[in-house]
């Protein structure tokens, strides 16, 4: 049998100290690791919780539209369905209206496993989250055609659903941090006057002022014979409603997107420019600085056409058989040049995609609304200007008929409540 080792400090009281210290100790080391554990503990489920109550303040906000007040149960509900789901063991505590206009507030608390902070009472074995969501810094820019073809139905219910998604926004009785702009569009856009340092009137796409046929082409103009010109329309501009800047006057907004008609003399689809122009509106930058910082405010933009982008030299059912023709008082014709629009598969496709990008590249989140049939390519091109999240197509719409529309911008409106407030 092997001996038990003596202790071979000359003193044998040194050998009892030190299994003294040890039992002292061991309860101590246990009581850290205790502690870490259970601030491990609190840390994780803190973070679970307010995962959970992040995604149920979001998922209530896109019930407001439809329980605005919180008094129908549809928001709790989806509330606490959202919390549930990521967190089945949480409490709800709280989902009440929010001081933001069109917000909510959710507050919801978990019960941490604890081994001493609990036993000790140096903490409590809940822990609580709150968030709250809704419509509130929002700032949104219509991007409407209005070319010939969407004239009558169409651009009445355009109104209409624009109309319903801005008292959404701006409810009345309150003051939202939320602005509302509008930019009609065909071959051109309208400014105002004193706006970009320039006489009131269309632009071309280089910014200039936008005459209808240019100078250089007008013996071209006078070459055709009366017929044909007598099927000009050299003014083109008059007709198209001026760009409202972003604004918090209701009144002012609805009057502006009331103003569309989609009638008058054609000029063609230039959906690149109602993209810049839009742009313009929600930046904060000259030619409009109504537009508030990409940090602050979320920035949206809803284009919506039924067309294809047309200036009558691509072919297509509106090709003009003679030049120049209507189309020759676009933002690109118009400027002076004839050479960049059925090239490389047409310029004016570049320009549309380009103009989008810039416009992400500001902070601008855009949502596509391709309306009536279309073929592939023009719904690739909407789908590759809208901001969808990876692998989805979220932001862009397909409304075969015009009765669609109403459906689409409610559609919409629910994705902007998709916001975590402050």
């Amino acid at each position: 049998m092997q001996r038990k080792q003596p202790c071979r400090f000359p003193d044998n009281s040194r050998c009892g100290a030190t299994s003294i210290l040890l039992a002292l100790l061991v309860p101590v080391i246990l009581g850290m690791v205790g502690l870490a554990v259970d601030m491990g503990n609190m840390y994780v489920t803190h973070t679970r919780l307010q995962a959970a109550v992040d995604a149920g303040a979001l998922a209530g906000s896109l019930e407001l539209p439809y329980d605005p007040d919180i008094d129908k149960g549809l928001v709790k509900q989806a509330v606490t369905d959202m919390i549930h789901t990521n967190m089945p063991a949480a409490v709800v505590q709280q989902v009440s209206p929010g001081t933001e206009v069109r917000s909510v507030v959710v507050k919801a608390k978990a019960e941490v496993k604890l081994l001493i902070m609990g036993f000790t009472g140096i903490a409590d074995h809940w822990v609580s989250a709150s968030a709250a969501a809704g419509f509130n810094k929002l700032e949104v820019v219509f991007v409407v055609d209005n070319s010939g073809s969407m004239k009558g139905t169409p651009i009445n219910l355009v109104k209409e659903a624009s109309i319903e998604l801005t008292e959404l926004l701006m409810p009345d009785g309150a003051d939202p941090d939320t602005k509302v702009g509008l930019v009609p569009f065909r071959g051109k856009v309208k400014v105002g006057d004193d706006v970009d340092g320039l006489d009131g009137g269309c632009r071309n796409a280089d910014g200039s002022v936008n005459n209808g046929i240019n100078d250089e082409f007008m013996d071209d103009y006078y070459a055709l014979s009366s017929r044909y010109r007598r099927s000009i329309d050299l003014d083109t501009c008059s007709d198209i409603p001026e760009i409202m800047p972003l604004s918090q006057d209701k009144d002012e907004i609805i009057s502006a997107i009331n103003q569309q008609t989609a009638t008058g003399n054609a000029s063609g689809t230039l959906i690149s420019e109602g993209i810049k122009w839009g742009r313009n509106v929600l930046t904060p930058e000259e030619p409009y600085t109504q537009g508030g910082d990409k940090e602050d405010m979320r920035k949206i933009m809803i284009v919506l056409t039924d067309g294809d982008t047309e200036d009558g030299e691509c072919g297509g059912s509106y090709r003009a058989s003679y030049r120049p023709n209507n189309y020759w008082t676009n933002a690109y014709f118009g400027m002076g040049v004839d050479t960049a629009h059925c090239e490389n598969g047409g310029v004016l496709n570049e320009e549309m995609l380009a103009e989008a990008e810039l416009a992400k590249d500001a902070g601008v989140e855009i949502f596509s609304i391709r309306f009536g049939s279309s073929d592939n390519t023009d719904v690739s091109l909407m789908k590759e200007i809208a901001s969808s999240k990876t692998g989805t197509d979220d932001h862009y719409f397909d409304a075969p008929s015009v009765y669609d529309i109403p459906d689409v911008f409610k559609e919409i409106g629910k994705q902007l409540g998709w916001r975590l407030l402050n």
